[in-house]
């Protein structure tokens, strides 16, 4: 697996791996985290991933020069509570379902933090879906996160997590 600098070019892909994902989770009955429509064809998603691969904070995992998964570091989401130090923030992360068990979120994951200790900031923080049975919670935590604070954006449930790098 190689971890490269996303770009402007990389688009289609993230698009897919969230239509990926989004088709993966409607089909369990788990529509609470990203909706049950295809992020292809949303322009506001379209935009949202475009100012991702333009801002130097996307990342793509490639296995066999095919894009597996995408993370996003840059500053925290408004939504949060501010930290009281340094930060690097995940902003997002997604990986194609193709690709399953192949650990690509994981190591999407020590990437930011290994970039976090390179940037000699010492605290990274993720916030994800706290809803449904809280599985997604758990796997930041089986990742090396801790549970930080509960919070609503809305109806929607999250969770705010914070790893030492």
């Amino acid at each position: 697996m190689k971890i490269r600098q996303g770009t402007p070019d990389d688009i289609p892909a993230v698009l897919a791996m969230f239509d990926g994902a989004v088709a993966w989770l409607t089909a369990r009955g788990r529509t609470g985290q990203w909706g049950s429509r295809p992020f292809t064809g949303d322009p506001r998603r379209t935009r949202q991933i475009t100012s991702w691969a333009e801002s130097g904070g996307m990342r793509i995992a490639d296995i066999d020069a095919t894009p597996a998964g995408c993370v996003v570091v840059g500053s925290a989401h408004d939504y949060v509570t501010p930290a009281a130090e340094p930060e690097l923030y995940v902003q997002a992360l997604v990986t194609d379902r193709r690709h399953a068990g192949r650990q690509v979120g994981r190591t999407l994951l020590d990437w930011a933090a290994q970039h976090a200790r390179s940037l000699g900031v010492g605290l990274l923080r993720v916030d994800c879906y706290a809803g449904d049975d809280g599985r997604l919670v758990a796997y930041y935590e089986s990742c090396g996160f801790t549970r930080a604070e509960p919070f609503t954006v809305g109806e929607w449930p999250g969770m705010l997590l914070h790893r030492r790098p």
